[in-house]
């Protein structure tokens, strides 16, 4: 993973000249967009590659979900940098919770008649994004079949729930 970018692999590492010195670069292309190639400086300090979570982790992920909460922020503002922030850093629980709070803002505005933010519209798919391709990447499974793979787990998740004896 890089950064926002998504799930890359990297297809090289060279050597590029910039105001007279010699940097080494990953050669990052990002595997859900071909067309793109990102350019990142080995020794960058802000190096924001890391390394994809295991199945396991998505599993565990998708377990915590219905505990997700984050406080919602009225001022557009705010909660546009703070969003904005989160989806930057890439933590895949606080990426969960921004999701939940949009998901369930967007649902009430359209209950009430009301419009849904297109910044917040924005930072929702972005986050989508990030989290469906690593999904999609580590389970083998298509990107469009990533939301209903992850609500058959929690239906799963619900029933087992149900079936225990109080």
């Amino acid at each position: 993973m890089y950064g926002s970018s998504g799930v890359c692999r990297i297809s090289e590492i060279c050597a590029k000249k910039f105001g007279g010195s010699e940097v080494l670069y990953y050669v990052l292309k990002p595997v859900y967009d071909e067309n793109s190639t990102i350019y990142c400086p080995v020794d960058s300090p802000k190096l924001k590659i890391r390394q994809l979570l295991s199945v396991n982790e998505i599993y565990r992920l998708i377990q915590e979900m219905p505990d997700a909460q984050t406080e919602w922020i009225d001022n557009e503002q705010q909660r546009k940098e703070k969003f904005s922030k989160i989806v930057k850093e890439g933590d895949h629980r606080e990426l969960i919770k921004l999701i939940r709070a949009l998901y369930f803002n967007r649902e009430e505005k359209h209950r009430s008649g009301k419009k849904f933010y297109l910044s917040d519209e924005r930072i929702m798919k972005e986050a989508e994004t990030i989290l469906h391709e690593e999904f999609a990447h580590v389970l083998n499974i298509k990107l469009e079949e990533v939301v209903p793979f992850i609500m058959g787990e929690l239906q799963k998740q619900e029933e087992a729930r149900c079936a225990q004896p109080e």
